[in-house]
């Protein structure tokens, strides 16, 4: 009856981080199976599998942190003020102009956006198009 009173004392096992670290390793390898690692080592896949998100988990704040702390440059361009009315000049005009007469409808390739206008288009129509498009870029 004494050894139903005494309670029995489980200790958990306090693995290195040198041994998680290489475990961590391996299954980052390609083709590597969780499971067959923690097996041939004698620890539960789960805990393997805790090792690895926590090691995965530790390499994304360290890259956030290094990209926050690191400057991001824009190549920025400076374009001038859309042109209004018919005074838009050939230098100015889109970078390629497909015209389809027999389907009445434009396509525009401009500044990485392309722009489709069907059926009858007017002058006034096109030029409002190319003012907002102009805009955008």
């Amino acid at each position: 009856m004494a050894d139903q009173d005494t309670p029995s004392r489980r200790r958990r096992r306090d693995h290195s981080p040198k041994l998680k670290r290489a475990l961590v390793r391996q299954c980052l390898q390609p083709g590597a199976s969780v499971a067959s690692i923690a097996m041939a080592h004698g620890i539960n896949a789960n805990l393997v599998f805790k090792w690895r998100r926590e090691h995965r988990a530790a390499e994304a704040a360290d890259s956030s942190t290094a990209q926050a702390s690191t400057p991001l440059l824009l190549p920025i361009t400076l374009a001038s003020a859309p042109l209004s009315g018919t005074s838009r000049s050939m230098a100015q005009a889109p970078a390629s102009i497909t015209t389809r007469t027999s389907t009445d409808s434009i396509e525009l390739d401009f500044a990485g956006a392309r722009l489709r206008l069907r059926g009858a288009v007017d002058q006034e129509s096109l030029l409002g198009s190319l003012t907002a498009l102009r805009s955008l870029a």
